[in-house]
């Protein structure tokens, strides 16, 4: 898909992390076809039971679907390939934050160290986490993991914020001419700050649900953690508000 395309179907999908029968699930539902984007906003792995297989089904859908898919990187991520001797940031931290579980689905035992587990990852699963990107733009809406920094233009924006940021960007609205769609701090429920942001993490490593959003037909997908059932509703009133709101720039 060129960038003068127009997708058919725009999808974005929350913060997997490591739930494989709900991803399965929702793909299946939403069925990715020809001329359809599809956006990961990041953190694929650590915390939940599968986050390899997680991977190994992205690569899958990336190779096998005429869609076109965008994989954003995630803090998770980041300190993933901080802690294998890659390009990142807080590798210390990925133990603590849940790195454990990802290392043990490749049959790595905990205790090893990020040089050895390194030798035990599929080279194509590393290309994947080394090639993520840090934000997308698709006409009005800029994906990204975290957020943006309210006090930076786009171009000054740093990583650390893309990857990390919450309240600051939460709690504010942005001088920016999108709608920023984010994971990364994850809700009960989607939060809905249109014009200027929806959050899209509702939290389905910790017992709640992995959600999609379909910005075209204003359809919102939910998948119930350990109950792989796709239920579907409009969302358009909510998307509505983006269109109205004149204090917000427009591109």
């Amino acid at each position: 898909m060129t960038a003068e395309t127009l997708p058919r179907r725009l999808f974005a999908v929350g913060d997997v992390h490591g739930c494989i029968d709900e991803l399965e699930a929702l793909l299946e539902a939403i069925s990715p076809a020809a001329g359809d984007e599809i956006v990961f906003v990041g953190d694929y792995i650590d915390r939940g039971p599968s986050p390899s297989g997680v991977i190994e089904r992205l690569l899958r859908l990336r190779d096998t679907t005429e869609a076109a898919c965008v994989f954003l990187r995630g803090n998770h991520e980041d300190m993933f390939l901080a802690w294998l001797g890659e390009e990142g940031r807080h590798g210390d931290a990925f133990l603590l934050n849940g790195g454990r579980g990802t290392i043990e689905s490749y049959g790595v035992p905990a205790r090893c160290s990020g040089e050895v587990a390194k030798t035990h990852l599929p080279e194509s699963h590393l290309a994947f986490l080394r090639g993520l990107r840090y934000r997308h733009v698709r006409e009005r809406f800029l994906f990204v993991h975290a957020g943006v920094s309210p006090r930076r233009s786009l171009e000054e924006q740093r990583e650390e914020d893309l990857l990390w940021i919450r309240e600051e960007f939460i709690r504010n609205r942005h001088p920016f001419p999108y709608t920023v769609i984010f994971g990364h701090t994850p809700h009960r429920e989607v939060v809905w700050h249109a014009p200027w942001k929806i959050g899209i993490d509702t939290g389905c490593v910790y017992g709640n649900k992995l959600t999609c959003l379909e910005l075209r037909s204003a359809t919102l997908y939910e998948v119930p953690r350990g109950q792989p059932r796709v239920t579907r509703r409009s969302v358009a009133e909510e998307l509505t508000a983006l269109q109205g709101d004149q204090d917000q720039p427009k591109p």
